[in-house]
């Protein structure tokens, strides 16, 4: 059917004046990355990839998981095993485990965890040795005294923000999608989160999430900074609530 020369011809002249065009363009690698969002699964590859290493956050381990099916009983799916897998080539063991329920249509705003820096050096010089010029001297990692998140996703499915906010290193974002284990496939994957590191879930589609994540230290609730949280308790971006009183 050819179109008339204006096509919105048919609207009030202050809702065509609210249009814009979406760009469906996809972008390079590192780009979606850190502004639309990639699947987990595109992430679980090797990092000598040029385009995923420029884009990563240091750090930040994502490790693809296998979900068994139980014909007509559910399903099993390990989450770790103590000295084995990626969490045993960095060393880190969770001194605590808990678990989490997101309602569908719902987020947990950016909180971050504090890094631990040594009373003889700066933040910028300790983070850069420990993630840029020695990045696996893992054993040099203060475990036991910062907030590191393991995390793992049981039902739903995901959407992760990470933002590096650290002393010395690349400003770096990156979006991904998980699925939880009753969705079986290539978006099933554990996350590693360091601290100063802020990260933000939300609920994507109808369906609740449900999670388990360890840490490396016991809840310590001064190792919690909220920054940007307000998304727990809005209703309405302002947009909407303009356009629709409008």
């Amino acid at each position: 059917m050819k179109m008339k020369k204006d096509m919105w011809l048919g609207l009030s002249e202050r809702a065509k004046k609210s249009l814009v065009s979406r760009d469906y363009k996809t972008g390079s690698l590192a780009q979606r990355i850190s502004e639309s969002g990639v699947d987990a699964g595109d992430l679980v590859a090797p990092r000598s990839k040029a385009e995923l290493k420029k884009g990563w956050i240091p750090g930040v381990e994502i490790f693809s998981r296998t979900i068994h099916p139980q014909r007509h009983r559910g399903s099993f799916g390990e989450l770790m095993r103590e000295s084995e897998g990626i969490l045993g080539k960095i060393g880190l063991r969770p001194k605590q485990w808990s678990a989490a329920r997101m309602f569908a249509y719902s987020a947990k705003g950016f909180h971050i965890h504090p890094p631990s820096i040594p009373v003889d050096t700066t933040a910028e010089k300790w983070l850069r040795r420990l993630f840029v010029v020695l990045p696996q001297n893992y054993s040099s990692r203060p475990y036991d005294r910062e907030q590191w998140d393991v995390m793992f996703f049981l039902q739903g499915r995901a959407e992760i923000f990470l933002r590096d906010a650290r002393a010395g290193l690349p400003d770096r974002s990156m979006r991904f999608f998980v699925d939880g284990d009753n969705h079986r496939g290539r978006n099933n994957v554990g996350v590693v989160i360091p601290p100063g590191v802020a990260h933000a879930i939300r609920a994507e589609g109808s369906e609740d999430v449900i999670m388990v994540y360890g840490t490396s230290t016991t809840f310590q609730p001064e190792f919690e900074g909220r920054i940007a949280s307000e998304i727990e308790t809005t209703e309405l971006p302002a947009s909407w609530r303009k356009f629709l009183s409008s």
